[in-house]
């Protein structure tokens, strides 16, 4: 049934509303997707209720096609009723009529549980945006968040480095087929993203590119998340979007404050007023996150020489002075510990070990 479903998907003019009418229809009168391909235009119409420029679409595609069209499905395709399907799609209204991956396969199931973190913000980013990117994308893979956001110029590409360059997971969701790079010079980015991570999109290869798929990207972003961080945006943006699909999914947002007079941070200033929460270092974000999915058997390679500098106990700012790292490398190792219980945080970042 694989092959048939991947081919009603390749109809003109059946975006994913009309492919969850297909589906429902298929599931509900217990009719498979190969009997469906055989219905005469009438009879598809009276069932689904389709328009008929839609109705004559799929006839001339299936005449083209014929009555044993091919079945194969591309290997970059994930479908619903697919293993590897993230099921928090299914949770949601219109949800994509298929995915398009490249890259760690793996990281899909985090995806469907939700166990990833959205980083979004403008392609016209200030300094001071770029430096907190950075920090987020080392910080967030540091702590074994997979990073996601949309490989966009500015906010997006700055995260994305970051996280490869900590040897993070970045997971970039496309608004363009898997086959185009926007904007071209992203090329090598997109690349390493695909190398190392994951590049996902709602788009097949060879299919036109509107400005509603960049918008469609921000929902997807969203319904992927456990939590969305814009960390600079303007009063019309994309990021903002993602801050609306947040709300309505009951995500939590965070926001970086930034320049009360610059065009780039009205938007994100903006969602503080509205009761966001502010983030000011990293390391507050992992700690109400605590260690992520992907936290692995090198963290804790350093665990001996983290306890053995706490001793008695110990600042952060003492522990990044003895250990020679970053309070943004050491956060993940503390916050680890924390919940497994060998650790107490007590007022000033002050760390010492639990008692027996």
């Amino acid at each position: 049934m694989r092959g048939w479903w991947w081919r009603w998907t390749c109809c003109p003019g059946l975006g994913s509303s009309r492919m969850a009418d297909i589906r429902a229809f298929c599931s509900d009168q217990a009719v498979g997707p190969d009997q469906l391909w055989g219905w005469s235009t009438a009879r598809l119409g009276r069932v689904l209720g389709w328009p008929s420029h839609c109705l004559r679409a799929v006839d001339r595609y299936r005449r083209e096609q014929g009555a044993e069209p091919n079945l194969e499905v591309p290997p970059c395709a994930v479908l619903p009723g697919d293993p590897a399907w993230p099921s928090c799609l299914d949770r949601v209204d219109s949800p994509p009529s298929g995915l398009y991956v490249h890259g760690d396969r793996s990281l899909l199931r985090h995806l469907s549980a939700r166990e990833a973190i959205a980083v979004v913000g403008t392609r016209s980013a200030s300094d001071h945006g770029l430096a907190m990117a950075e920090e987020l994308g080392r910080a967030l893979a540091g702590a074994g968040w997979p990073v996601l956001s949309g490989l966009a110029e500015g906010i997006d590409a700055a995260v994305h480095r970051s996280c490869l360059a900590r040897n993070g997971a970045p997971i970039a969701v496309l608004g363009t087929p898997l086959d185009r790079v926007y904007p071209a010079h992203q090329r090598s980015l997109q690349e390493q993203v695909g190398h190392q991570g994951l590049l996902v999109s709602t788009t097949r290869s060879g299919c036109r590119v509107y400005p509603g798929h960049f918008a469609a990207r921000n929902r997807w972003l969203v319904t992927f998340a456990k939590a969305l961080v814009v960390v600079e945006c303007p009063q019309r943006s994309g990021a903002l979007i993602s801050a609306r699909w947040a709300s309505q999914m009951h995500r939590p947002v965070w926001v970086v404050p930034g320049d009360a007079r610059r065009w780039s941070c009205r938007g994100s200033n903006a969602l503080l007023q509205a009761r966001a929460t502010a983030l000011i270092h990293p390391e507050d974000l992992l700690r109400c996150l605590g260690p992520g999915p992907l936290t692995t058997g090198d963290s804790r390679l350093k665990t001996q020489k983290l306890m053995e500098a706490i001793g008695p106990g110990a600042s952060l700012d003492e522990l990044v002075s003895l250990l020679q790292c970053s309070s943004a490398e050491l956060a993940p190792q503390l916050l680890a510990l924390e919940c497994q219980g060998e650790l107490l945080c007590e007022s000033g970042l002050h760390w010492r070990k639990r008692r027996p």
